[in-house]
């Protein structure tokens, strides 16, 4: 975006224009666009390019291109806090994002802040325009403020008992998330003793990586972390771990470790807790290490019973995690020992999700095929609890007890 000739310094060099930094402006409006060109072009700055601004231009361009700085205008949006959520995941998490828009709000200020962007308030003034660019960049060169790269949002799917199909369920919204809605995922696997996490994702001949005891938790770094993930697709990633001489404590801790280290490289860290052997330390770390959690139950007792327990839990340790129910159908309505007015009734609040049930869920699955891409009856829940992931609004659909029973939609 700039040439820093004139405000860099490395030692006696400087750097040249070919190492300028690399910059694109998605506009709204001529006027904005105006503006910045001529702010650039008086002071001297290299020029970004520009591009209009669209969902499928943002995915277009940054998937080719490294970027370090990306400016979003948002002067026309109703709801910037909603916007700049949904754009997100399409936007590299090493890149300083500045989201102009004429929002004169400080809760807007903050919000855009917790999402790790900045906020440049219009109508802006040359000066002003270029003062803020060069603050940007130099965050960018010490690392600091918002210009540190942006973390994964982590979610956590939790099984309330085994068999309630959260593996499967995780799986697709993971497939989802990338192909759909281009977002890069890692998928971490909580089970590392079996487990069928790699059958549901399409893979043959997959082996979980091995750590041993000698295995410091202190030389993970992100390399190392990448070297343990198994590469699905371009996008899509799968941690999976095994030990012989590790106890199931130990492990879980290396697996947070580094799950933490790839959450600088990809939108999101997706971990399934799909077994009904889960701890107090998983809940714990449940509670303090997750922007979401999703709670998987069935249409049964003990299923509900161990989702409000998660939920009281949850509650005693104030955690700041979005909690979503997801009600999946693994058996016919008809056989069913609680319903869906008992279920809102005992968790105090409305179910997110509905799955309904798919007798074929199984064979297509092994057939690879993508549920959000299939007639299957769980198609449309993917696609709602994807866009409740993403921020935005759901769409499932009424089956007329959605509206009676307060769900939401």
């Amino acid at each position: 975006m700039m040439d820093l000739v004139d405000i860099l310094k490395k030692g006696q060099g400087k750097k040249s224009a070919d190492e300028a930094v690399t910059s694109v402006l998605f506009y709204q409006s001529q006027e904005c666009q105006k503006a910045i060109l001529e702010a650039y072009r008086f002071d001297g700055i290299k020029e970004p390019v520009i591009k209009s601004n669209s969902d499928e231009l943002i995915n277009e361009h940054v998937r080719k291109s490294s970027l370090e700085v990306v400016l979003v205008e948002l002067n026309d949006s109703e709801q910037i806090i909603k916007d700049a959520e949904r754009i997100s995941h399409l936007l590299p998490n090493s890149a300083s994002v500045i989201i102009i828009g004429s929002e004169d709000s400080i809760s807007t200020i903050r919000a855009l802040k917790e999402l790790g962007f900045y906020y440049l308030f219009w109508p802006v003034s040359k000066d002003e325009l270029i003062d803020f660019i060069r603050t940007v960049e130099k965050n960018r060169l010490k690392k600091a403020g918002l210009s540190k790269n942006r973390m994964a949002k982590k979610v956590a799917f939790w099984g309330t008992k085994g068999g309630v199909g959260t593996t499967a369920i995780a799986s697709q919204i993971a497939y989802s998330l990338c192909e759909k809605k281009n977002s890069s995922c890692v998928v971490v696997d909580h089970n590392y003793s079996g487990g069928n996490l790699d059958i549901l994702m399409g893979l043959r001949n997959f082996k979980k990586k091995a750590v041993m005891k000698s295995d410091s938790i202190t030389n993970i770094d992100g390399v190392y972390a990448k070297s343990l993930m198994k590469k699905v697709t371009s996008m899509l990633s799968i941690l999976a771990l095994e030990s012989d001489d590790m106890g199931e404590r130990d492990i879980k801790e290396y697996n947070n470790a580094l799950s933490k280290e790839l959450a600088i490289s990809c939108h999101f860290i997706i971990e399934d807790y799909s077994s009904s052997a889960n701890s107090a330390d998983d809940i714990d770390y449940l509670t303090k290490a997750f922007d979401t959690i999703v709670i998987v139950l069935s249409p049964t007792v003990s299923s509900l019973r161990e989702a409000t327990k998660l939920q009281s839990l949850i509650k005693k340790q104030a955690s700041s995690a979005k909690l979503l129910f997801v009600l999946n159908y693994t058996i016919a309505e008809k056989f069913a020992t609680v319903t869906q007015e008992e279920v809102v009734k005992y968790i105090g609040q409305p179910i997110d999700v509905i799955f309904p049930l798919d007798s074929n869920l199984d064979a297509s699955l092994l057939d690879k095929k993508r549920l959000h891409q299939s007639s299957s009856p769980m198609s449309s829940s993917i696609k709602v609890l994807t866009s409740l992931l993403l921020g935005e609004e759901g769409n499932m659909k009424s089956k007329g007890l959605l509206s009676r029973l307060g769900l939401r939609r």
